[in-house]
C-alpha cells in the first residue's frame, strides 16, 4: 500500500517511590518510510525536488494519469511542506507524516467514518503532547502551539474534505468514471500540488 507504514515511538518516564519503579509510557507515531536522516535531506529540497523524491519513495508511477496516485502525491508532499514551513524538527515531521498516513489509511482500508477518525487523531495527538521523555523536565514532542497548528492543518487539508477522500479512495473506478464530466487526462495535466478539491471537482459530479 502506498504511503508506507507507521511505527510507534515509545518513551518512558520513570517514577521511583518507596523503592518501586513505576513507568508512565507514552506512545507516539513515527513514519517508518522516512528515517530522520532522510527527512533532513528532504528539508533541503525545493518543492519540485520534494515532489520527485516523494513520488519515488511512495512508488507513484502513474500519478499523471491516475487520480488516486495524484491525490496521494498531493497529500504527502503538501503535508511535508507544511511541516517544513512550520519549522518542525525531523522527529516532529515524521510524526506529522505518520498521522497523515494513519488517517488516510483509516479511510482507505478501514473505511472509518469521520467521527471515528477524529477520535483516532485525538489519541495520536494526545500521546505526542504528553510528557513522554526520560528526563522529567523535558518537553513533550509537540508543544501547545505546534499541536494547535497541526490540528488546524489536518482539519483544513483532510477533515473538511472527508467526503471527497471517501469517494476517491473507497469508490470503485467504474463508479468514479460514471460521474466524470471531463476526461482523466485533464486532471493528470494539472500540477499535483494544487488543492485536491480543485483537481477532482472538475471531473466528478457528487449527486
Amino acid at each position: 500500500m502506498s504511503g508506507g507504514a507507521t511505527r510507534r515511538e515509545k518513551r518512558e518516564q520513570p517514577k521511583a517511590k518507596d523503592n518501586e519503579l513505576q513507568k508512565e509510557e507514552s506512545v507516539f507515531l513515527q513514519w517508518e518510510v522516512l528515517p530522520n536522516q532522510q527527512i533532513q535531506e528532504l528539508l533541503k529540497k525545493t518543492m519540485d525536488e520534494l515532489q520527485i523524491e516523494i513520488k519515488t519513495i511512495l512508488d507513484l508511477r502513474n500519478h499523471q494519469i491516475c487520480m488516486k496516485e495524484a491525490a496521494l502525491l498531493d497529500y504527502y508532499v503538501c503535508g511535508f511542506w507544511w511541516a517544513k514551513e512550520a519549522n518542525f524538527t525531523p522527529i516532529k515531521i515524521s510524526f506529522t507524516m505518520a498521522v497523515l498516513h494513519m488517517l488516510l489509511d483509516n479511510i482507505r482500508e478501514k473505511q472509518m467514518v469521520l467521527v471515528e477518525n477524529l477520535m483516532e487523531f485525538a489519541k495520536a495527538l494526545g500521546a505526542a503532547c504528553q510528557w513522554s521523555t526520560l528526563k522529567e523536565d523535558s518537553p513533550p514532542l509537540l508543544d501547545r502551539e505546534e499541536a494547535t497548528a497541526l490540528i488546524s492543518y489536518i482539519r483544513n487539508s483532510l477533515f473538511q474534505k472527508y467526503r471527497l477522500y471517501e469517494l476517491l479512495f473507497t469508490t470503485s473506478r467504474e463508479e468514479l468514471l460514471t460521474g466524470m464530466e471531463r476526461t482523466i487526462e485533464v486532471f493528470g495535466c494539472q500540477d499535483a500540488l494544487t488543492p485536491l478539491e480543485e483537481g477532482i471537482s472538475t471531473h466528478l459530479s457528487f449527486h
